[in-house]
């Protein structure tokens, strides 16, 4: 006998199971924007076969058969560029080097193809690279505009996706920035994580419903303790995705596989390990040498013109943190007057760095009239370069500090006293002295860590040089 109290309890439906029939949000946009791409290729292969056709060898065959030949191009063309994903959103559809390896294989099996079947009815070997590269320049001239098109259509706010951002109120801007990075995104709405909590989740997905947003980008703070929550984003057709947490790096070599169903991140170790920082240490000393070599007549020139200027040395000396913690002694050009370290703690109330951890002020009356002009232009820096000669400092990694602003360090500080520090570093071309904001520099000094390669030391030297010239934010 059947328990009567069963048929009377509340149903609910299976939490796979959507409330009714939904396409997919945002589902018209993509279907459009496939249709484009094929009909795009299918033009840009039908005219390289006729621009072929009328500039090859000519063979005679009847017009069915050239017609069949055509279709089967065409059937065989965007079959494989599909295959390859290359019909896929995002970096896929501007994968060039991809299309050209698709097209070229297209063509490949197309004249195997006409070679078995008749070879002297179809197609000449002139036409068949005429075909081949044509189709190839057509094809990525095709994804070339359709780009531009995209991109500007978009700038004017039409074919954007409209998206929900749920993360941590601390969180918000920083992944605003990151959405926007995309610029096919028109965030319309934000909430905290509260959200998706259980009594407020009816409520935020019939709002997402009625606003017509197609995706939805949740930080993965706040998705992790709500359990089953990626089911209903799926049921109510609405697309999720799932930011990374603020602290998580990813480095810029690594490749992503799978254990089994678990995506797993891989960070490859090099055929020699080290090789790329101590190519970086020989780069240093052999550029070391070069510029003393070459800037000797400045060197005397600028310590002639400290000596008349004001009483005292010519170099200045000031204890510095390098590697791991380890006090060292930086060589500079002096800018101040004799007694400057002295004077600082009476100038501490003037301090412009809002954290103060660090130590500046513009209009410091302790610099000398030579001292300005040598900041101005960073010349006063000139003499690390015997710093870097004998292995405590590199051209580029983040500057070293005085141990007064290493002593009010927090924890997540101290990763820039892990690798050699540097003349100039990402901190320096990325404002100089107008980041006003320790932890600003410090992200910095971080990211640049995270991303460091040759290229990227590179890049900061060429820049540094730029900045020096124009003379941005110096003093």
């Amino acid at each position: 006998m059947i328990n009567n109290s069963l048929t009377i309890t509340t149903f609910k439906p299976d939490l796979r199971s959507a409330k009714g029939a939904t396409i997919q949000r945002g589902l018209k946009i993509r279907i459009l924007r496939v249709i484009t791409l094929i009909s795009l290729d299918i033009i840009a292969l039908t005219a390289a076969w006729m621009l072929a056709a009328y500039y090859g060898t000519s063979i005679e065959s009847l017009l069915a058969e050239q017609i069949s030949l055509l279709m089967l191009m065409l059937a065989t063309g965007i079959s494989v560029i599909a295959v390859k994903g290359l019909y896929k959103p995002g970096k896929e559809r501007r994968n060039y080097f991809g299309l050209i390896q698709a097209v070229s294989l297209a063509d490949i099996l197309l004249l195997c193809i006409a070679f078995l079947y008749e070879p002297d009815s179809y197609v000449s070997r002139s036409t068949f690279l005429l075909f081949w590269v044509s189709s190839v320049v057509f094809v990525c001239c095709d994804r070339f505009i359709f780009d531009l098109a995209t991109k500007k259509l978009r700038y004017q706010g039409a074919i954007r996706h409209s998206v929900f951002l749920i993360t941590d109120n601390q969180d918000q801007k920083n992944h605003i920035q990151l959405i926007e990075k995309e610029n096919c995104y028109t965030v319309q709405g934000i909430s905290d994580p509260s959200c998706l909590d259980l009594v407020n989740r009816e409520a935020t997905f019939e709002y997402l419903r009625k606003q017509g947003i197609t995706e939805v980008f949740v930080s993965w703070n706040a998705i992790k303790n709500r359990l089953y929550v990626c089911w209903h984003f799926q049921t109510t057709g609405i697309l999720l995705r799932i930011l990374p947490m603020e602290t998580d790096i990813y480095y810029p070599k690594s490749v992503f596989w799978m254990l089994g169903q678990v995506p797993c991140m891989t960070i490859p170790a090099p055929i020699i390990a080290g090789s790329d920082f101590w190519i970086k240490r020989c780069f240093d000393l052999v550029s070391s040498v070069l510029i003393l070599l070459l800037l000797s007549p400045i060197y005397l020139a600028i310590a002639i013109l400290i000596k008349l200027d004001s009483p005292g040395p010519v170099f200045f000396q000031q204890n510095r943190v390098g590697l791991h913690g380890k006090n060292f002694k930086i060589w500079k050009f002096r800018t101040m007057i004799n007694n400057a370290e002295k004077l600082q703690a009476s100038l501490e109330k003037n301090n412009e760095i809002k954290d103060g951890v660090l130590f500046k002020m513009k209009n410091d009356p302790r610099i000398t009239q030579i001292g300005k002009f040598l900041r101005l232009y960073s010349l006063d820096e000139l003499p690390q370069i015997f710093n870097v000669l004998i292995g405590e400092m590199s051209l580029v990694g983040p500057r070293p500090l005085p141990s007064r602003d290493v002593e009010r360090f927090k924890t997540r500080h101290f990763i820039r006293q892990e690798v050699l520090p540097g003349i100039t570093g990402l901190w320096q071309v990325s404002g100089r002295s107008d980041i006003d904001n320790f932890e600003d520099g410090v992200k910095l000094d971080i990211h640049y860590i995270e991303n460091w390669s040759l290229w990227l030391d590179l890049k900061i030297l060429l820049e540094t040089v730029k900045v020096v010239v124009q003379k941005s934010g110096a003093y």
